[in-house]
C-alpha cells in the first residue's frame, strides 16, 4: 500500500467507528487529559501510530470539545485560536510532499470553548482571530477524531516554566468536567539535531540520549514524581540533546497539573518510536 492510500484507507474504517462513539454526557464524570507525541504529516502515513490514537479515543466518550496545548505556538500573554468553523490549518512544516499542504480538517464553531477557557484565567486572554490550527493539533486529531465533528481550539504555550505550566492546567481542571477533552501535545524527545542518517531515512532505532531520556521520564512519571521531572534540565539523561529547545516537553506539565490527584501516576498507554523519537504518550486522570 502506497503512503497516500494509508490514509484513505484508514478514513474507510476509522469514519464508521468515530460516527458510532457515544459522545459525553454528565453521567461519565470528568474526562481524562492526554499527553500525545504529534508527529509530523508522515505520522498519516504510519497505519499503526493512526490505529494506536484512534483506538485511544474510542475508548473515551467523544468530548464535547478539544482544547490543544501544542508545543508550536508559544507565545505570551495566553491566547487562543479563531473560533469560527472550518478553521483554517497552519502548515508550520517544510519538506514533505505536497499532498500534505492540501490536506483540510474542517470543525465545529469553539466560541462556546474560548469563552469557558476565558472565564478560567486570571489574565485577560487574547484571541487571535486569523490563528488556525497547527499540526501539533490537526495531525493527531484527524487519527482520533477523523469526522472532524468535535469543536477545537488551541491554547497559546505561554512559557517553559514546569511549574507555572502545571499552574495553568490546574486552572483549566474544571473544563474536564465538562466534557472538554485537553490535549497537551509534544514530543518526549525531541532532538531532531542529533538524529542519525537513519533515523532521518526512516529507522525507529533510539540514538542513547533519546533511550536514555524515555527511560528516565518513564520511571518518574510511574512513581508520580513530579519534582524530578519539573528538574529535568538538570537531572535527566540524554538531555540537552533529547530537548535542545524544550517546546516538545513543555506540553507535558500542563496535562500534569490537570490531574485531579498530583499523588497518582498516570497511565502509559502509547510508546515506542518514530525516527527514533519516543512516542510515550500518557492519560492523566
Amino acid at each position: 500500500m502506497n503512503s497516500s492510500s494509508i490514509l484513505t484507507d484508514f478514513q474507510t474504517h476509522a469514519r464508521p467507528r468515530s460516527q458510532a462513539q457515544a459522545r459525553w454526557s454528565p453521567e461519565n464524570g470528568p474526562l481524562p487529559s492526554l499527553y500525545i507525541a504529534h508527529g509530523a504529516p508522515p505520522l498519516l502515513d504510519d497505519a499503526l501510530w493512526m490505529g494506536q490514537l484512534l483506538d485511544w479515543s474510542l475508548r473515551l466518550p467523544k468530548p464535547r470539545a478539544v482544547l490543544v496545548v501544542s508545543a508550536h505556538w508559544e507565545t505570551a500573554p495566553i491566547a487562543v485560536s479563531a473560533t469560527a468553523a472550518a478553521t483554517p490549518l497552519v502548515y508550520d512544516f517544510g519538506g514533505f510532499e505536497e499532498r500534505f499542504y492540501r490536506l483540510t480538517y474542517p470543525t465545529p464553531d469553539s466560541s462556546d470553548l474560548a469563552t469557558s477557557v476565558a472565564a478560567l484565567m486570571s489574565d485577560t486572554l487574547h484571541q487571535h482571530a486569523s490563528r488556525g490550527l497547527d499540526h501539533g493539533a490537526w495531525v493527531p486529531l484527524m487519527a482520533m477524531f477523523p469526522l472532524g465533528d468535535v469543536p477545537v481550539l488551541q491554547l497559546s504555550l505561554p512559557t517553559s516554566d514546569p511549574q507555572k505550566l502545571m499552574e495553568l492546567g490546574a486552572r483549566l481542571r474544571p473544563l474536564r468536567e465538562q466534557g472538554v477533552l485537553i490535549v497537551a501535545s509534544g514530543f518526549l524527545t525531541h532532538g531532531l539535531p542529533y538524529l542519525s542518517p537513519q533515523n532521518w531515512a526512516g529507522s525507529s532505532t533510539p540514538p542513547g540520549w533519546s533511550r536514555d531520556f524515555d527511560a528516565w521520564a518513564a520511571e518518574a512519571l510511574a512513581s508520580a514524581n513530579l519534582d524530578e521531572l519539573a528538574a529535568y534540565r538538570d537531572r535527566a539523561p540524554g538531555m540537552p540533546y533529547a530537548h535542545p529547545t524544550v517546546e516538545h516537553l513543555s506540553p507535558l506539565f500542563v496535562a500534569l497539573g490537570l490531574a485531579s490527584d498530583q499523588s497518582a501516576a498516570p497511565t502509559n498507554v502509547i510508546d515506542g518510536w518514530f525516527m527514533g523519537l519516543s512516542k510515550r504518550s500518557i492519560q492523566v486522570a
